[in-house]
């Protein structure tokens, strides 16, 4: 059985669609080939980083991406972790599968350097949850 084609969107591709991306190929690598993009692109906000190498996870070799037709076709599953994503993303194939599962963008909590990590933490924590359930619906390997 083939690996299943996951993209993770979001709207600049520099947090949640990047956390997404790490977390599906530290919990899932033979699973699943996975890539991450965005509407938008910035570079991976240092935060994001920060946070997930708390958790043992590098992501220095992550690069931002724009979305694109030919990664929307080479995709068998979309998952859409924004709202501005969601309404702008097209299907590209009536075979690839979308699922959206919306989260706010850590960058824009505003506060102390404490509140700040914090929303990032728990945006990294709910990203996790969330790939965990994309992983847990899709076929799994004979």
């Amino acid at each position: 059985m083939s690996r299943i084609r996951v993209l993770f969107l979001s709207a600049d591709n520099a947090c949640r669609s990047q956390m997404a991306e790490a977390w599906a190929r530290e919990l899932a690598s033979d699973l699943v080939k996975v890539k991450s993009a965005g509407i938008a692109i910035q570079d991976i906000d240092p935060l994001t980083i920060k946070v997930m190498n708390e958790v043992g996870l590098n992501m220095s070799k992550q690069v931002p991406v724009r979305v694109n037709s030919e990664l929307l076709e080479w995709a068998d599953l979309i998952v859409t972790l924004c709202d501005k994503v969601e309404e702008q993303c097209p299907i590209m194939s009536f075979e690839t599968m979308k699922i959206h599962l919306p989260l706010s963008n850590p960058a824009k909590v505003t506060g102390d350097t404490k509140a700040v990590l914090d929303a990032y933490r728990q945006t990294r924590d709910k990203v996790k949850k969330r790939v965990e359930h994309v992983l847990a619906k899709l076929p799994q390997p004979a």
